[in-house]
């Protein structure tokens, strides 16, 4: 007897569960219809994980054309991405030592690949710490060309570019430089 009911109470169980799996289903499909679900990493919601580098740089008042650059070059979602990515990022007064128009000129969209050429030579693939680099090293970097790191002291340069901080993200690390590095 206590078998029969052990058995009966299972396969309501089983029943209860493939209902509500199916109901769960139809509410998934309906929330698609009406949800964009061709968004990217960039569009993800989560309040409790740690900033990745493109929400990092959102949120510096010395990082504002480094972010202007990064959306008119279309790669929010992929600095959103797990990596990880070292990013060597020029500050506002970077960009503006480069030669008047440059910048506006670069923001163009007929201009979107010397733009992303540009970006993808201050990005590496991979985490680079300073207190790991070493002078003389040299660094593939996403787009076109290499890095060179020099050590002056305590000092980390890339390119001749001091580095002036470094902060770690949940994708990667960022190292605030003073200067926009063009691909020789």
């Amino acid at each position: 007897m206590k078998k029969s009911y052990l058995i009966l109470g299972l396969a309501i169980s089983l029943l209860s569960f493939s209902c509500k799996k199916g109901e769960e289903s139809q509410a998934a499909n309906a929330s698609e219809s009406e949800v964009n679900v061709n968004v990217g990493q960039s569009n993800v919601v989560d309040d409790t994980s740690n900033p990745n580098i493109v929400q990092v740089a959102v949120s510096s008042k010395d990082h504002s054309t480094l972010v202007t650059a990064v959306k008119a070059a279309a790669l929010v979602d992929a600095l959103s991405n797990a990596g990880p990515f070292t990013v060597f990022a020029p500050t506002n007064a970077a960009f503006d030592k480069l030669p008047a128009g440059t910048v506006e000129d670069l923001l163009k969209p007929e201009k979107k690949q010397d733009l992303e050429n540009i970006l993808g030579y201050h990005t590496y693939v991979g985490t680079l710490k300073t207190e790991y680099m070493a002078d003389g090293q040299e660094f593939d970097m996403v787009f076109g060309g290499k890095v060179k790191i020099t050590k002056q002291g305590e000092k980390t340069l890339v390119n001749g570019s001091e580095v002036l901080a470094s902060i770690e993200t949940s994708n990667g690390i960022i190292h605030v430089i003073n200067d926009v590095l063009l691909p020789k």
